[in-house]
């Protein structure tokens, strides 16, 4: 968690969460939309109440949802309902994953009712589709992505160009066809060409495609099934279905070479009116594209359509991409060796092909880095390199005389007598043997400046890196004067803050500007229109118009503190102003520690300033509940660099904690928010030494801020409040309460509620990296305190290792509470479960609910699991979805004033769900930017509900999840609103973030400036669960805030 996240805030929905509601860019997955707005669109933004603007249609109206969806809805939950009450159960043997989840138990009912659009539109087969779906083997594995795309596209512009309208494909492993392909044309030799080629290459490869039948697929068997109102209605093809169908979607824009495709589903446009891009910085640019995925709704098929954005390299020249790196990443050569890595550029110093159509043939090689000490070293005769990263002038290589090489592309390693360019080894595969100097072989060493030179006439420019577009072990060179950078390639690095703040402002559009660009731009880029060739050969339509959904806007509950005083929550936050902490956390020892860095002009006050300043901060924490003495004075003044920030760091963490005084917490005032400083920090805090920390900028702690009523210099008061609020949970106080009526089956004190969450590795991490997984739970019906375990393991593994293992440490904490009656174990456990994506439900019902249940036998008396207990229900929390709503009225109550989006509360249930599936999209926060992005919840197991009677202001279950849900939104202890996604799931994502913290130079695995500084994970060895293990003293609190 970067210094910011630290600081005070109160608990501002991150990027990740949606709570921005930015959509989504690549690579970091996170904002939608952007700026400057792009195209026009079927719909347009209208004029509203005080400069509010929506999304409307040309008329300025918006339809109403559609009736037959809700009337199928209602008789389908009819027959769920008689169904709930028999007394047969089904052979869960025999069950489809979608009815081993539990059925919907009705629509929910409270709130305001509304009517919003939705980012989806309607998809219409005509007549009976039939889809055929091939799986595509290609031998010898062609490796690339690309090299396998180019080889299916020449599959179907060769020998299968009859059935070309017929046939599309993900590019990757399948083909979905509209008929049967005969069998005489399941097997091909297809001999490799490059783009815009007419005949394949002297040393091309042929590759055997081989391609299988994996199954026929009726969309109307879809169809019947999502506008069946039979209770017991099964498509067991129904997944298959859906990705045959996001295949065809996805044909028109995979297939034009005007755009770029990333993954399975994101499409950018790189020409045309549809075409935006932003300047990101550092030779990176910002693209608009757009996601669509197929979905199933109650009676319909729907394509969901989304802005995403992506991080691009800048085309052009090569030279201009490295200066503008440079610039950005001075003196830092391995960093711009990561930077090129895999980059394609096309060259320039060799002759223009053309093919008979008068096309250009690009050569395009792709860049393995700079060249180093160590490229070649097993050829006869190595290049040589006279330091990493050098320029033309500095790196020779061995050019045979017998080949002097005016063809050649480039000075490369293959001039020196090698067969195509590969190492001939010996037996038992030792390299060839080096010749002596004075040897047989014929030939000199020759720059790659004097090469370029005498053969193509070129004046190479000075001082400019080589790039090596061959390979570590058989390198070939290239300057940069004869590269362009390819258009339209993606930049998988991680993002600078400066980046990163420039694609945050290309993202943060208005809502109606989403949602115009999405009906216009969108479904022009990926060919949803009358004209597309491809759904008309495969007999389907889309409807050019977002559906609307109908929704409800939920109440928010009242917030609770000490001595019955209560805030209200309008617009989804609330101030503290004279209210204290429900438990106020006692404080007796504590101290501050001021870090300064000569590179940093941050906060310098003089004695007296400073010393004022935390007294006003202690009053402060006083003021809010926290019972706190003053702080252990003078608290130590150090001063760190780059060189010498761990060290120190943890050199005077020890001291402070070592001091007789025993203190509990360390106020830490950081010069400017410093990711590597607050790592550092953290690490000795929470692992090493066993101190609470808590992190601020002395620029935003000790400078006073203008009273915007009295004109007076005044210390930030709400900024003192914000810090507080961590102070108390960290001490184990509680911040804020619910009144009990809202807490549901939590008031009753039998409810332990768990939050789950798997991270993984991101682009920019080492290779070595795990995946984090974390528990926290609540230990009491207060819902105040959520002490968290964490652990490492396999990367990429989405199931959660040794699961069990952490809920029995959870189940502990609960029973040796003493708010807790005759350490009773609790009767029923709700987990929130986060990082699952839909495809992955299922490892949640078949792996790891098992753990959790096993955990619970070994815990709980027998004659407790005898009886059925704990309940345990699991409901996932999906936050990385594509789903967006947008309000179709200024009307008052029924907008965000200050953003246009929804209001905080609005719940949906219908109109983009399944009828026999229990699911719902809930926005609980106030977006303070962009669109808001509301939080999903599916309910994969549920046994807690159905045993609990509903309350009478309820009508079914479905509203007291619903309810209880958004209630607890307003519970996250770190802020004073309401949050994006349910707390217990927030406070575990927080938790995997502090481990990458403990961790970072794995996850931040910058390089250094020099391959010596360079080693990838930091000191070379993989991580272990120690640099994880979160130090005794802290074990059992909240430490991760």
């Amino acid at each position: 968690m970067p210094p910011g996240r630290d600081r005070g805030g109160r608990g501002s929905d991150r990027g990740g969460r949606g709570g921005g509601g930015r959509g989504g860019f690549e690579p970091r997955g996170g904002r939608g939309g952007g700026i400057p707005s792009g195209g026009g669109g079927r719909g347009r933004g209208g004029g509203g109440d005080g400069g509010l603007e929506v999304y409307h249609i040309p008329g300025g109206t918006f339809p109403a949802p559609d009736v037959k969806v809700t009337q199928i809805e209602d008789a389908t939950q009819k027959q769920l309902s008689s169904k709930t009450t028999s007394k047969e159960l089904p052979d869960i043997s025999q069950l489809t994953l979608d009815q081993r989840f539990p059925n919907r138990p009705g629509y929910g009912t409270k709130g305001a009712p509304i009517v919003l659009w939705a980012n989806y539109f309607q998809m219409m087969p005509k007549g009976d589709v039939k889809l055929y779906r091939y799986a595509v083997d290609i031998v010898p594995d062609p490796q690339s992505k690309k090299k396998r795309k180019r080889l299916i596209e020449l599959l179907r512009s060769g020998p299968l160009e009859s059935m070309q309208g017929d046939i599309t494909s993900d590019y990757q492993a399948n083909l979905v066809c509209r008929e049967t392909i005969p069998e005489d044309l399941l097997q091909h030799a297809i001999v490799y060409r490059f783009e815009n080629e007419d005949e394949p290459g002297e040393r091309a490869t042929t590759y055997k495609i081989r391609l299988e039948a994996t199954g026929s697929f009726t969309v109307a068997d879809l169809i019947a099934y999502l506008t069946s109102t039979n209770a017991n209605a099964a498509y067991a093809d129904k997944l298959d279905t859906i990705q045959a169908l996001n295949i065809v979607t996805g044909q028109h824009p995979k297939a034009s070479p005007s755009i770029m495709s990333v993954g399975a589903s994101r499409h950018y446009p790189l020409t045309g009116s549809a075409y935006n891009s932003w300047d990101l910085g550092a030779g990176l640019q910002a693209l608009r594209g757009y996601f669509v995925s197929v979905r199933t709704a109650a009676s319909r098929i729907l394509v969901n359509v989304q802005v995403k954005n992506a991080a691009v390299y800048e085309a052009g020249e090569l030279g201009q991409l490295m200066r503008k790196f440079r610039e950005a990443n001075p003196n830092n050569l391995v960093a711009l060796n990561r930077f090129l890595e895999k980059v394609r550029v096309e060259t320039t110093h060799l002759p223009v092909k053309k093919n008979k159509a008068g096309q250009v043939i690009p050569k395009v090689k792709v860049i393995a880095g700079l060249a180093t000490k160590s490229d070649g070293q097993g050829l006869p005769n190595p290049p040589q390199v006279a330091s990493y990263g050098a320029d033309a002038n500095n790196v020779k290589f061995f050019l045979n005389s017998s080949n002097p090489g005016p063809g050649t592309e480039g000075p490369s390693a293959k001039t020196s007598g090698q067969k195509g360019g590969k190492k001939e080894a010996k037996k038992g595969g030792q390299p060839p043997a080096r010749p002596s100097p004075g040897s047989s072989a014929s030939g000199r060493y020759v720059t790659v400046a004097d090469f370029f030179k005498k053969t193509y006439g070129l004046d190479v420019k000075a001082g400019w890196p080589v790039v090596n577009v061959g390979n570590r072990a058989n390198p070939s060179y290239l300057p940069v004067d004869v590269c362009k950078v390819i258009q339209g390639q993606q930049a998988l690095a991680q993002l600078s803050p400066d980046q990163t703040a420039q694609m945050i402002n290309f993202a943060v559009r208005k809502p109606f500007e989403n949602a115009r660009s999405i009906a216009g731009d969108g479904l022009a880029t990926l060919g949803m229109n009358p004209q597309c060739a491809v759904l008309k050969q495969f007999g389907m339509s889309i409807s050019n118009s977002m559906i609307t959904v109908p929704g409800r806007i939920l109440t928010g509950p009242n917030i609770k503190y000490r001595d019955k005083q209560s805030a209200n929550t309008r617009f989804g936050s609330w101030n503290m102003n004279n209210i204290k902490f429900t438990t106020g956390a006692a404080l007796p020892t504590w101290t501050v520690l001021f870090i300064s860095d000569p590179g940093v002009r941050g906060w310098q006050p003089d004695d007296n300033t400073y010393k004022g300043v935390v007294d006003a901060f202690t009053r402060a924490l006083n003021t809010n509940g926290v019972i706190a003495q003053a702080p252990i004075w003078p608290g130590p003044q150090i001063t760190v660099t780059d060189q010498t920030r761990d060290a120190v760091i943890d050199d005077w963490i020890g001291r402070i904690v070592r001091n007789p005084k025993q203190p509990r917490l360390i106020l830490v005032i950081l010069p400017k928010a410093d990711p590597k400083l607050y790592n550092r920090v953290k690490y000795c805090g929470d692992v090493v030494y066993g101190i609470h920390t808590v992190c601020v900028v002395g620029s935003k702690f000790g400078k006073p801020k203008r009273n915007r009523f009295t004109g007076a210099d005044e210390l930030d008061l709400q900024y003192f409040a914000n810090v507080a609020l961590k102070f108390n949970l960290k001490l184990g106080g509680v911040n804020q309460s619910l009144e009990t009526a809202k807490l549901g089956v939590i008031a009753k004190g039998k409810t332990m509620v768990v939050g789950i969450d798997v991270t993984h590795p991101s682009p920019g991490s080492a290779s070595n990296a795990p995946s984090i997984a974390s528990m926290v739970a609540s230990v009491d019906s207060e819902l105040g305190q959520w002490p968290a375990v964490l652990q490492i393991q396999t990367a990429r593994q989405e199931m959660v290792s040794n699961l069990g293992d952490l809920l029995k440490t959870r189940l502990r904490l609960w029973q040796n509470n003493p708010k807790n009656r005759e350490k009773a174990l609790p009767a029923n456990i709700l987990v929130y479960r986060d990082g699952v994506s839909e495809g992955q439900y299922e490892i949640v019902l078949n792996s790891e609910l098992p753990l959790l249940r096993d955990a619970c036998e070994e815990v709980y008396p027998a004659t407790q699991t005898e009886a059925g207990l704990p309940k345990i229900s699991i409901i996932v929390v999906g936050k990385r979805h594509h789903t967006r709503f947008y309000p179709t009225t200024t009307e008052a109550n029924k907008i965000d004033e200050r953003s246009a989006n929804p209001k905080n509360g609005t719940v949906v249930d219908r109109g983009v769900t399944e009828a026999r599936n229990w699911d719902f999209f809930l926005q609980a926060h106030t977006a303070l930017q962009g669109t808001a992005r509301p939080a999903h919840y599916f309910v994969v197991h549920d046994e807690i509900f159905p045993k609990e009677q509903i309350p009478p202001h309820f009508q079914n279950t479905a509203d007291v999840l619903e309810d209880l849900t958004h209630n607890m939104c307003y519970m996250f202890g770190r802020a004073t609103k309401a949050v994006s996604i349910c707390p217990p799931a927030y406070y575990a994502d927080l938790v995997c973030t502090r481990a990458r913290c403990y961790l970072s130079p794995f996850f931040d695995a910058t390089p250094g400036v020099t391959p010596a500084t360079s080693t990838a994970g930091g000191s070379g060895r993989d991580p272990d669960a120690s640099q994880v293990l979160v130090h005794s003293n802290l074990r059992n609190t909240m430490f991760y805030i």
